[in-house]
């Protein structure tokens, strides 16, 4: 992406770019979207059904001075502190470039005339779709 924005500067190009942040990221990937994704990728293959029953049935309380709180399903969230963590929340966005001029949460793009920049906004378009769609929001005040 540098290299490209650097050549863009040499040629006299502008180049329109919008870095993304995702808004609690891993706590936002829904466990049964998350596995629609890895059939997507392999067919029920044998890791897909070990993450799928590492994901099920899963449920947290809180612990306070002694005194605990009702269980409640955990339906969302990729395990963290662990290796598997972000490769779990990788393979679920691993889509949003479909289509877009993007690397990891930046989209670019040389603009030299109308139509680049109707791209562009139709590259952003399509980002608000796929955040719709997948349930992960950005967080606007980190994105710029």
């Amino acid at each position: 992406m540098v290299n490209e924005v650097a050549n863009n500067m040499q040629l006299g190009l502008q180049t329109d770019i919008c870095v993304l942040d995702f808004s609690k990221a891993f706590d936002k990937v829904g466990h049964r979207r998350l596995v629609e994704k890895l059939r997507m990728y392999s067919k029920d293959g044998v890791a897909n059904t070990w993450i799928e029953n590492l994901l099920s049935n899963r449920s947290q309380s809180v612990l306070v001075e002694g005194a605990c709180s009702s269980s409640i399903p955990v339906i969302s969230g990729v395990p963290q502190g662990s290796v598997l963590g972000p490769c779990l929340f990788l393979f679920y966005i691993n889509d949003i470039a479909d289509g877009l001029f993007a690397d990891d949460t930046m989209i670019y793009l040389a603009v030299t005339n109308e139509q680049d920049s109707r791209i562009f906004q139709e590259d952003l378009d399509k980002l608000t779709t796929w955040e719709k769609r997948w349930m992960v929001e950005f967080h606007p005040d980190k994105c710029e």
